[in-house]
């Protein structure tokens, strides 16, 4: 039961409650599903349906940059549908990557042969290339080039092995630093958001790369399970002769000390990240943005010298996930998550591990660029009495039964599914 995960933190089990009650549309309004041309109405439930995060950020951006960016998302979902399917040949995956950007313009292209979950983007990319031609041109240059400059590069890694720490910074660049520009440069076409946001490419490339490498941190095991290989080997051939080898149980201290290595080398992106975040003026965007970076931060928190990155599946709590969207939608907000999970990762830093140095460098540069909150004002971390925690698992268990159950039945109407 997700609300007695929290039951050490109260201001999640409140935030719970009010996002089950309809808090949540204070960040994700409701769209109006009914205005929309069959087409269109298809690309949100293919949004809805594929994006295990961005779907409700999307829907929450103003005007016709939420459609533009909803195409941009469907867009490079296929595309990425394509790399990761294994029984794709190569002979045949390769040239499908690199012109995959001319397929916008095929209005009967699509791709039947996937055995991936996310194939319905590729069976229907009709629908997805017709709505991409309805965008204005402006947004229609910026997805077809960064489409484009994807697709070249993820054939490249396609053929060889993420080697070097420069070489994990250029594949997580084509991946995702290549989305973070995209984005901003959709952003300043729209005109909701200064040029500088989108000529500025390098603090954009920063934003993804922080992502894709927490994201990358944080699957080692389904990813080695599944016979891919994202940890750079100059990382963990410092620690091991094979990358698999790290989820052996005589092997944790070696795994944990190349695990904050790369968690070390995520973090040195925050400080971009803040530089990026105090430029923004729009509050959609702003909340588009901010949300999965606080996100990342506290993957990362979790994550770092955590032996179970290397025998389950980490996450964050979901009361933590709502009570992040809830709060990380102001720039001082930002800082002080920024600031509170970096504090957290400095706790867990041992005297022993070999990125200590580099470790306490970067998170020294992080307090450094983060606000802290006043002294007086209310700490996000608190102390429960046993007496408390008892008489509150009792009442958020009865209470969340009962608001789950209300809520289902006054929301239940009217939603899309």
């Amino acid at each position: 039961m997700d609300i007695l995960k929290s039951l050490g933190h109260p201001e999640e089990i409140f935030n719970l409650f009010k996002f089950k009650m309809g808090g949540c549309r204070a960040v994700m309004p409701k769209l109006d599903y009914e205005s929309m041309s069959d087409s269109l109405r298809s690309c949100y439930v293919y949004l809805n349906q594929t994006s295990r995060s961005f779907a409700a950020v999307i829907q929450a951006l103003d005007g016709e940059l939420r459609h533009a960016v909803c195409i941009f998302y469907l867009v490079l979902r296929a595309l990425d549908t394509v790399e990761d399917d294994m029984t794709i040949p190569l002979e045949k995956k390769v040239p499908m990557l690199n012109n995959f950007h001319t397929y916008l313009y095929q209005e009967e292209w699509c791709f039947t042969e996937s055995h991936e979950k996310d194939r319905q983007v590729l069976e229907d990319f009709p629908t997805i290339s017709l709505e991409f031609r309805n965008l204005a041109q402006e947004y229609r240059e910026v997805i077809s080039d960064i489409c484009h400059r994807m697709g070249v590069g993820m054939a490249e890694f396609l053929e060889k092995k993420v080697g070097s720490m420069k070489e994990w910074d250029q594949y997580c660049h084509y991946v995702a630093g290549l989305v973070g520009i995209g984005l901003s440069r959709l952003f300043s076409a729209s005109q909701l958001e200064d040029p500088e946001v989108g000529r500025d490419t390098e603090l954009a490339n920063s934003m993804g790369l922080f992502l894709q490498k927490t994201n990358i941190i944080r699957d080692y095991l389904e990813d080695t399970q599944e016979g891919r290989a994202f940890w750079p080997r100059e990382a963990w051939s410092q620690f091991a002769s094979r990358l698999e080898d790290l989820a052996q149980p005589e092997k944790l201290e070696s795994a944990l000390s190349c695990l904050n290595l790369l968690v070390t080398d995520a973090l040195r992106h925050v400080p971009d990240v803040i530089a990026y975040l105090s430029r923004l003026r729009n509050q959609s965007v702003f909340n588009f943005c901010a949300i999965p970076q606080v996100m990342a931060i506290a993957t990362l928190s979790t994550c770092y010298n955590n032996p179970m990155v290397f025998q389950g599946v980490v996450k964050i709590r979901k009361g933590q996930t709502v009570t992040l969207m809830m709060e990380a939608t102001n720039m001082r907000a930002v800082q002080t998550i920024i600031a509170q999970y970096s504090q957290e990762i400095l706790k867990k830093v041992s005297l022993t591990d070999p990125s200590r140095d580099k470790t306490l460098h970067i998170l020294a540069l992080i307090q450094e660029k983060s606000t802290l909150p006043q002294p007086g004002l209310s700490s996000r971390s608190h102390h429960l009495s046993p007496m408390y925690l008892s008489a509150a698992m009792l009442l958020a268990a009865l209470s969340w039964q009962y608001l789950s159950t209300t809520a289902a039945q006054a929301q239940g109407t009217g939603d899309m599914q």
